[in-house]
């Protein structure tokens, strides 16, 4: 049974930082491309941050910077490091993982709230 643990999320003022962490089970990590994903209040989920299996890295044009994906093979697990946090930084934070085996299986976790507030 595939499931994805997110932590880490918490109150934090602007200018702050927040560590992430996605703990995997379930399935061939070290195959699977992982994201993060988040959901600001009232809008849709977007995009974040992924890291592919050969560990490329790929940011949105708004975290690019401040924001730093990476990947514990070893330890089953994604991390990602949000330093700068903004409020519009605000949202419900998900990981994704995206694992291909003879279809493509999109699976997520349950999310942790970040929240950005002085």
């Amino acid at each position: 049974q595939v499931q994805l643990v997110e932590s880490g999320g918490g109150l934090v003022k602007p200018g702050g930082s927040l560590r992430l962490s996605c703990a995997a089970s379930g399935f061939t990590f070290s195959s699977a491309s992982m994201r993060w994903y988040r959901q600001p209040p009232g809008k849709e989920r977007e995009w974040v941050a992924h890291i592919a299996s050969n560990s490329i890295t790929g940011y949105a044009d708004s975290v690019k910077g401040r924001f730093t994906i990476s990947r514990d093979n070893v330890n089953d697990r994604v991390d990602m490091q949000t330093n700068g946090l903004k409020p519009e930084d605000t949202a419900v934070y998900y990981c994704s993982a995206v694992v291909i085996d003879n279809r493509r299986n999109d699976y997520w976790g349950q999310g942790t709230q970040v929240t950005v507030s002085s």
